[in-house]
């Protein structure tokens, strides 16, 4: 798509759209919003680096990080997850012989016209029928995700672990210290970390018997969210479940501060594990049992796996990452004795 086809569907000049488009001119509100519907539409840019120079190579790379386009800020306290893993994935690039560009969901108004100007991407936690991949293969710009979009089972180079065999290891560390009624919290984002992680525990409960105790919380809200939720648990009428899955390290620390305000402790009558460590999991007190989502191998390994893409290797298998539990202080209670 040109400039040309953009005036021509808008029924303005192109010097219309170029004003209208970089926010240039004397142009109407109005005409303004419909010239960018029209260009969204027909999946237009007006990067002229990205249109001249897409049949060679530019030796950037570019990511988007999709949780932090969710949350309330792209730096949230305590989330050192996505600073390792953007780090780690610079570092890996400079190595290999490229730049990495970071840019914020590139669908959104006002993205700057370079952030099409790449070699490839890496879309970190893709959500449902994610539009940026959309975007993406519009501009037939090759990409790799870390972790699936669930409503795209045709698209596999993605690189990760499944949630599944991180949630099955919880359960199975708690169950070993004596859980007994196990419940799960999750985000909200429609994304595979949280589908896979909640659709494993419900199969689990169905398969031993128990009732599925599964509450979600925004993930904007943070460590509030967790206390809130915490108010919950205590509250509880019936019987009350003694450990609890967050999947989010800011969500666990405000459920241990909560569950400790109301006066229950932590190993002992209620205990946590994390689905993401991070600063708040390792100075809560007690620190959190998390899993290791291994930001930094992570994204190494996206980086690698996309240059390979972008080299021309298309046998290559997507690889899977290693995760490990880190047991920590909020699952130290000794195991039941047996009824024997």
């Amino acid at each position: 798509m040109t400039i040309h086809d953009v005036a021509r569907r808008a029924g303005v000049s192109i010097t219309t759209v170029s004003h209208a488009l970089n926010g240039k001119g004397v142009v109407k509100d109005s005409t303004r919003q419909h010239i960018v519907e029209i260009a969204a539409e027909l999946g237009y840019s007006a990067d002229a680096i990205a249109r001249s120079l897409r049949s060679s190579r530019l030796g950037v790379l570019g990511l988007v990080i999709r949780p932090l386009d969710t949350l309330d800020s792209y730096s949230p306290v305590g989330v050192d997850y996505f600073v390792r893993f953007a780090g780690a994935a610079a570092v890996e690039a400079l190595d290999r012989g490229f730049g990495l560009m970071l840019v914020r969901d590139p669908t959104t108004p006002n993205v700057p016209g370079v952030a099409m100007a790449v070699d490839g991407y890496i879309i970190a936690d893709p959500v449902a029928l994610d539009p940026v991949i959309d975007l993406l293969n519009r501009h037939a710009i090759p990409l790799v995700t870390v972790g699936r979009d669930i409503e795209r089972p045709s698209f596999t180079d993605w690189v990760g672990s499944t949630s599944t065999a991180d949630t099955l290891a919880v359960i199975a560390h708690l169950r070993e210290r004596g859980a007994r009624r196990i419940a799960l919290l999750t985000g909200t984002d429609a994304n595979a970390w949280n589908r896979d992680s909640e659709l494993a525990y419900r199969n689990w409960a169905c398969e031993h018997g128990q009732e599925p105790l599964v509450s979600h919380c925004d993930e904007t809200l943070g460590e509030e969210g967790g206390r809130a939720f915490a108010r919950t648990l205590v509250d509880a009428s019936g019987p009350r479940a003694d450990a609890v899955y967050c999947l989010t390290g800011r969500h666990a620390a405000g459920l241990a501060a909560g569950v400790q305000h109301a006066g229950f402790s932590v190993p002992r009558d209620v205990m946590i594990v994390a689905g993401s460590d991070s600063e708040q999991t390792r100075r809560s007190t007690p620190p959190i049992t998390s899993v290791d989502l291994a930001p930094e191998v992570t994204a190494r390994a996206a980086v690698d796996f996309l240059i390979s893409r972008l080299d021309g290797n298309s046998s290559r298998q997507p690889p899977l990452i290693e995760r490990a539990l880190l047991v920590r202080g909020s699952t130290a209670r000794s195991p039941k004795p047996s009824a024997n």
